[in-house]
């Protein structure tokens, strides 16, 4: 942190200090789990007061860039795993290796099941009839990001029942069938307190939030081949949605 601030143009200090750390954490002269300056230290380096530094760093702490420590300090914070799947049909392995990380899958169960009553009416079944449940876990280098619970119509999909999802992605295996191949998905996205299901499989604390997906895939004839329930740990994710005019 050897950068100066510029007092002669009219950007407000803060956001000169907080653009320099944001720079360093960038650049990699801060790294994950680096303490930066305490405030009295900054404040020092810089000559600018103890408030303006408080909030440069309450708003990268806010942002997700940091994280503090009580007596201990302020550290620099692993950055959220950006994810632009909102808009896209390409698979969840093919956007964690896009991102320069290791993807990998645990599949908790895989099994045919009476449909429930929540699930029967989004894929447009009758009570009674069977489906393929798909229960994973999502990692990117080897930290749980996303559980998901998959509902398939048996009828359609039963070859899926066979595969290998520890290996094998489910949008490219539906792909190898023209009846269940996936042509457009429909997302309702909201943010849901945690609860234990969450603490038990992504290794969150109590009060953090959740992204939670659900998606409803369909084929070339506009059936809902798919339902799936995600949820992603709010603070390793962030997603991207593109909006173009028309």
């Amino acid at each position: 942190m050897a950068h100066q601030l510029d007092k002669s143009v009219p950007i407000p200090l803060y956001y000169q200090l907080k653009e320099l750390i944001l720079n360093d954490i960038k650049d990699g002269t801060l790294q994950v789990g680096d303490a930066i300056p305490v405030e009295k230290e900054l404040s020092a380096i810089y000559g600018i007061s103890r408030t303006t530094v408080r909030q440069a760093v309450a708003e990268l702490v806010q942002e997700g860039w940091l994280y503090r420590v009580k007596s201990k300090g302020t550290f620099v914070k692993a950055p959220k795993i950006e994810q632009s799947f909102i808009q896209a049909l390409g698979s969840f392995n093919d956007q964690i290796r896009d991102l320069g990380m290791t993807p990998r899958t645990e599949v908790l169960e895989l099994e045919v099941i009476d449909v429930p009553g929540f699930v029967s009416d989004k894929l447009n079944i009758p009570l009674g009839s069977k489906v393929i449940y798909l229960h994973r876990r999502r990692f990117a280098d080897n930290e749980p990001i996303v559980m998901v619970k998959t509902y398939l119509p048996y009828n359609k999909c039963k070859f899926v029942i066979e595969r290998d999802f520890v290996k094998e992605s489910l949008y490219p295996v539906l792909g190898e069938s023209l009846e269940t191949q996936i042509r457009k998905i429909r997302r309702y996205i909201e943010a849901v307190e945690s609860e234990k299901y969450d603490f038990d499989y992504l290794n969150m604390e109590k009060g953090k939030a959740v992204q939670r997906f659900i998606s409803i895939g369909f084929n070339y004839r506009d059936e809902p081949i798919e339902y799936s329930i995600a949820r992603y740990r709010g603070d390793k994710n962030s997603f991207e949605i593109i909006i173009t005019a028309t």
